[in-house]
């Protein structure tokens, strides 16, 4: 679908591509507000919905009640710190086609995409 083009949506795209934190909305509404001061929780909320509908955005889990994203969304992990909520990417060919194409022969199923999310304690955290 064409959205409309603003800053605010220009402004929330160019934040999430330039971190690898997997940011919630409420933590890229903080970071944005004093430079954006009529944005608002909704703006980034509604943005994002876009951005994810649009496949520039994915969803990588809820963390602590808050559903966290990533600007990345080529093929590949995540690691989620139970303690610290941090969310890492991970890469890694464990889930290898060789692995998928077994799997759909012994099960019978389609594989379309994937997702694996480890959790666990990060090195700080452990």
């Amino acid at each position: 679908m064409e959205r409309r083009h603003s800053k605010k949506r220009d402004e929330i795209r160019k934040y999430l591509a330039s971190t690898t934190a997997h940011p919630s909305a409420a933590q890229i509404y903080e970071a944005l507000k004093t430079q954006i001061p009529e944005l608002s929780l909704g703006t980034v909320y509604r943005n994002l919905a876009g951005f994810r509908e649009d496949g520039e955005v994915i969803t990588v889990a809820v963390v602590d009640g808050e559903e966290r994203f990533d600007y990345d969304t080529s093929p590949h992990q995540h690691f989620i710190c139970k303690k610290c909520g941090r969310v890492v990417d991970i890469r890694t060919s464990a889930l290898g086609e060789e692995t998928l194409t077994r799997l759909q022969h012994d099960t019978g199923i389609e594989i379309h995409s994937h997702a694996l999310t480890l959790y666990g304690h990060c090195e700080n955290c452990k």
